[in-house]
């Protein structure tokens, strides 16, 4: 682990204080709270984080996959700074110049006519707010979501996850039907390439459709490329096909764009990489780097206008927020005009995609590598002819151990992964220099020989 100082000499006192308060008083997310031990952060800057010891993480996780332009850009820092002093907060149901303009810059990015924006405070909102939208724009009830998903941990967005995070909260009353996306490493399908992957996928949404009756089905929600899940990018053709059954159904086809927008694949959406453009958009994380929470729904004119005279039933308190939506008017210039979009692909092209490919070769725990611009996975496996997975799905405690030793090796190299089952994903600031990259590409190298120990 690289020793560092950046801003101050290292302070352990202080940081087991923020570790005890933290304790005594902070419930965390998604955890059993006895049982976890968080890292006292003391700063971040850039695409690397510190603690109070003076340990230095360079952050393969981007957070949460939000920090898209690293932390602490002086720029976002200083827009937020200056819109405190102008008008640190007020009412959504006024016209304000941060949240106008930050409406208008992201209007102008979104593909097609999703030039209406409403604002959240973050992703699992948007997503609520759109299957909303969704239902009450066709008058029906159903709504169509993958198994290998996430999308946000509000009710109607947990009973939309796939993911063993809806277990404990489905109700099995909220409408929802899901279905079999393509993902041709582990096809649910038997197929052996792309094109049968995308064919029978497609096969299998319709069927479902027409067994659940497609009057009955208000809309279908996709992360363009989805994120936690696992990285898995569509086969050529399949958002289009999902596209065309929605227009020949009548069914609202909302892209989760959460995750994945907002440069993280190298386009401003990842829905720009397969030429479609859905009736409603959900994003949050990237928009501002999560430098203040915000989120929205992108909606479409047909949506729009059913709601122009019409009540939309739903709001809230802090709906573009001034300096969320001044943090994102200055995140958006920024990556205009550092072209990090750009340096998204850029960097997945000839540095994250060739580097981590070049690991799969030297370790047998590699079973698949995917991705595109600064979206990137490893699948960990224990056997590459059987396709095994390195632990099994949701593994827990013992049966969790060889992911666990891998992270932990990952932190004593100084790379903090985002580690999900058995896979990590490779997912730093869309901002990353080159050098940064390949120091992260090292660590991965020494701490995947840990993993290649339980392989057979």
């Amino acid at each position: 682990m690289t020793p560092v100082t950046p801003h101050a000499a290292p302070d352990p006192q202080a940081g087991a204080a923020v570790k005890a308060a933290d304790r005594a008083h902070v419930f965390h997310s998604w955890s059993a709270q006895e049982l976890i031990d968080p890292l006292a952060v003391a700063g971040a800057e850039g695409s690397y984080f510190w603690d109070y010891d003076g340990n230095r993480y360079l952050d393969f996780a981007s957070g949460l996959v939000f920090t898209n332009i690293g932390y602490q850009h002086p720029k976002v820092i200083a827009a937020i700074q200056e819109q405190a002093g102008r008008l640190t907060t007020f009412a959504p149901a006024f016209a304000l110049e941060a949240r106008s303009e930050a409406a208008r810059l992201i209007a102008e990015r979104t593909p097609g006519d999703l030039d209406k924006i409403f604002f959240t405070n973050g992703g699992a909102e948007a997503v609520e707010n759109a299957i909303r939208m969704a239902r009450l724009h066709t008058g029906r009830p159903k709504v169509l979501s993958a198994y290998r998903s996430y999308h946000g941990g509000t009710t109607t967005a947990i009973n939309l996850t796939g993911d063993p995070r809806r277990w404990a909260n489905d109700s099995g009353a909220a409408g929802v039907v899901r279905f079999w996306a393509p993902f041709l490493y582990r096809s649910p399908f038997y197929a052996s390439t792309e094109e049968e992957e995308c064919a029978r996928a497609l096969d299998h949404l319709e069927s479902t459709i027409r067994y659940e009756g497609p009057t009955t089905i208000a809309a279908i929600i996709l992360e363009t490329v989805p994120g936690t899940a696992g990285i898995m990018t569509p086969p050529p053709g399949y958002l289009a096909g999902v596209r065309e059954i929605c227009d020949r159904y009548g069914i609202v086809f909302v892209a989760d764009e959460v995750m994945a927008g907002f440069g993280r694949t190298g386009k401003w959406f990842a829905t720009e990489h397969f030429d479609v453009v859905p009736d409603l958009l959900t994003f949050a994380k990237g928009v501002n780097s999560g430098y203040v929470p915000l989120g929205g729904v992108a909606i479409s004119g047909a949506i729009a206008d059913t709601f122009a005279k019409r009540p939309f039933p739903g709001g809230l308190t802090y709906s573009g927020h001034p300096l969320a939506c001044a943090a994102a008017v200055a995140t958006i210039g920024v990556m205009a005009e550092e072209k990090i979009v750009e340096q998204a692909a850029r960097l997945g092209e000839t540095v994250l995609g060739p580097g981590l490919r070049d690991l799969a070769e030297r370790h047998p725990s590699v079973g698949e590598v995917r991705g595109m611009g600064a979206f990137w996975a490893l699948e960990l496996v224990r056997d590459r002819e059987t396709r095994e997975p390195l632990v099994p799905y949701n593994a827990t405690g013992e049966a969790n151990a060889p992911m666990a030793a891998f992270a932990a090796a990952c932190k004593k190299n100084g790379l903090w992964p985002f580690v999900n089952m058995n896979r990590t994903h490779a997912v730093p600031p869309c901002n990353i220099t080159e050098a940064e990259a390949k120091e992260g590409l090292a660590a991965l190298d020494s701490a995947l020989a840990i993993a290649d120990e339980h392989t057979v």
